[in-house]
């Protein structure tokens, strides 16, 4: 089958888990995603980048196949995330709910919408509670009917950003409780959210705090689509952004797009984003050190998909040239 013709059902989920210290624990995870109990390789499906990160005690895996065959990787993949993890001795700088913090699905291929992806998000949500019993969920974007609140919305509500977080006072949107081995874990969809995190040349995490807060959508001059944290990182801060795509005409040139049910999204450049930072920490007399980008961008990612499915290349992680952040 050509590339083209696999790609036009295809969806991603870049599946984030609480653990980074044991490769591996990761790369069971990532197996299990795209092999089956007996060992068999489950047919189209492609786990196409890990990234994993010490201090943040966090992974996140790409994994790619159609939206029919999604829900059945990804919940192999939070089976074994949810035996190998237990959130009671979890330590790490970036915040985090669950033993599988995050199950997002973005749609790749022009014959999937996102309402559709959010549909799978949520059946996939019940399935995990009914595969591991204690495991709980919320929804966020497509997947949170009616309201689509967004996943920074939704984990300010939780108290995701709380350090005293009281989990017993959340209410899941499925499951009974939250138990503290699996902890929280967000499902959702929506358009493709890329990963840019840019290192500033200080210890101190309130100068991170102001870059940040200069920088994220919410604040005045802040750019489109960008949610941000700073977190202390190897002895630095770092400027971690979520990277949302937004609907309509990229406004630069140089800005990413692609289209999803024929209309057209685009996202901020991390060019721009290693610009502004470095704008901003330069205020406070600070330098950057440097930029990394987690994963691919939208067209990236599909391209590659395509291309590993195509030549059924499953463990697709292991046979890059070059290391992706």
């Amino acid at each position: 089958m050509s590339p083209g013709a696999v790609g036009q059902r295809l969806v991603a989920c870049l599946l984030n888990i609480s653990e980074a210290r044991s490769k591996d624990i990761v790369e069971k995870v990532a197996r299990a995603a795209i092999f089956n109990s007996r060992g068999g390789q489950r047919e189209g499906t492609t786990v196409l980048n890990i990234f994993s990160d010490h201090d943040y005690n966090r992974s996140v895996i790409t994994i790619a196949a159609s939206i029919d065959g999604i829900r059945e990787a990804v919940l192999s993949a939070c089976q074994q995330a949810c035996q190998l993890i237990d959130m009671r001795g979890h330590v790490g700088d970036h915040p985090c709910m669950g033993a599988v913090d995050l199950v997002p699905i973005y749609p790749l291929g022009e014959k999937v919408g996102l309402e559709e992806c959010g549909k799978e998000a949520r059946a996939l949500a019940v399935t995990l509670t009914e595969m591991v019993p204690g495991t709980s969920a919320f929804h966020f974007g497509f997947a949170d009917l009616p309201q689509r609140r967004g996943l920074a919305q939704r984990r300010k509500e939780l108290g995701w950003f709380r350090k005293d977080l009281d989990r017993e006072a959340i209410k899941p949107d499925v499951g009974e409780k939250i138990e503290r081995r699996y902890g929280l874990t967000g499902v959702g969809a929506g358009p493709y959210v890329t990963n840019c995190n840019v290192t500033i040349d200080t210890c101190d995490v309130d100068v991170g705090k102001r870059v940040a807060q200069g920088l994220r959508e919410s604040s005045a001059g802040g750019l489109p689509g960008v949610q941000v944290l700073a977190l202390p990182h190897e002895g630095a801060v770092e400027i971690a952004c979520n990277v949302e795509s937004v609907r309509g005409a990229p406004p630069e040139a140089n800005w990413p797009s692609f289209t999803i049910g024929g209309e057209q999204y685009c996202h901020t450049p991390a060019s721009l984003i290693t610009a502004r930072v470095a704008q901003l920490a330069g205020e406070h007399g600070v330098g950057t050190k440097g930029t990394a980008l987690v994963g691919f961008t939208p067209k990236e990612c599909r391209g590659l998909a395509e291309w590993a499915l195509s030549q059924g290349i499953a463990e697709f992680w292991r046979e890059q040239q070059r290391v992706r952040m």
